[in-house]
């Protein structure tokens, strides 16, 4: 590993910066870029294992509320074409979500479909704080769940 990597992964495994830093990538990949969190989570946590519940509270929060700006851009999208169609819109999944609502939510946690999800909810109207809920449930469910089945698979500790 070259010398000035190994610093910067010693610099921001810092729990002063790893927080920070997994906070932003887990906001960033709740959005519909295509970023996964789970590796910043996951090397925070081998270099400080002290900080696993933080990491995973951190990890939530910041996925959760990358959910929420996904729900809050669906739901401006659908205002700007009901505008500029003049008349409400509609999409294929709406009688399927709709049986489920605000509980679909929950899925939000899967790969590929879950943070287009937020955004089809905010699309569709959705209410957005019992949106939030079932999307904070799913993602901190995902993150307990990834980080301790990875930590399961590679219990030795990192050493730089």
């Amino acid at each position: 590993m070259p010398p000035w990597f190994q610093h910067l992964a010693q610099l921001l495994a810092l729990p002063e910066y790893g927080l920070t830093t997994v906070f932003v990538v887990a906001f960033v990949s709740a959005t519909l870029l295509p970023m996964g969190s789970e590796p910043a989570v996951f090397g925070l946590i081998k270099l400080n294992p002290e900080l696993f519940w933080p990491a995973v509270l951190v990890a939530t929060a910041g996925n959760t509320l990358g959910g929420a700006v996904s729900w809050a851009m669906g739901l401006g999208t659908h205002r700007l074409v009901d505008r500029a169609r003049g008349n409400s819109t509609e999409l294929r999944a709406l009688r399927w979500l709709e049986r489920f609502g605000p509980k679909a939510c929950l899925l939000s946690w899967l790969p590929v479909v879950g943070d287009p999800l937020c955004a089809v909810a905010g699309w569709l109207r959705f209410p957005f704080w019992p949106c939030l809920a079932y999307m904070a449930i799913g993602k901190f469910a995902r993150y307990l769940c990834m980080t301790a089945a990875l930590l399961w698979f590679f219990p030795e500790r990192l050493a730089l």
